[in-house]
């Protein structure tokens, strides 16, 4: 890896799917690591993957950066490195789960030069299954978010 090159470690859970979820991130630069959490009231386990994903990526300061995101999710890696999301897009998203989370993830990923790369989920990466841990324990916090885009779709559909 080089040495200007930021690691992204994702993950996203679910408690049912619908259900209380969360996203953990862990952020590595030189010698700087940060870590970001949060938890939803009602949501789905891919909504907290993609949504990782995009935060991590928001929380990146300057433009242009070389980032490497790994992520146990294959519907997040597929969709992007297999190209479907940009498909999706050519369609207006028709028909397509979580358009709000890829339309947002479309906007960031054009600012950096991004590589993602699968890991096996709960194995031996010892910042995936970290992910996984604050994942889980935002999504048992007291002080749930309301994730908007899955509930007003949820709403709508009835």
């Amino acid at each position: 890896m080089l040495s200007n090159t930021i690691e992204i470690y994702t993950d996203g859970a679910c408690s049912g799917n619908p259900g209380p979820g969360g996203y953990g991130i862990v952020m590595k630069y030189k010698a700087q690591r940060k870590e970001f959490s949060h938890g939803f009231r009602l949501t789905t386990n891919n909504r907290m993957e993609l949504l990782s994903v995009i935060i991590a990526l928001e929380n990146i300061k300057k433009e242009c950066c070389d980032v490497i995101v790994y992520s146990d999710s294959k519907y997040v890696l597929d969709s992007i490195n297999l190209g479907w999301v940009y498909n999706w897009q050519k369609k207006g998203f028709k028909d397509k789960a979580n358009p709000d989370l890829w339309k947002r993830f479309l906007l960031i990923d054009k600012k950096h030069s991004v590589k993602f790369i699968w890991v096996k989920g709960h194995a031996s990466n010892k910042e995936n299954n970290r992910c996984d841990e604050i994942a889980v324990m935002a999504s048992k916090s007291a002080h749930l978010l309301i994730d908007e885009g899955y509930e007003a779709i949820k709403k709508f559909k009835g």
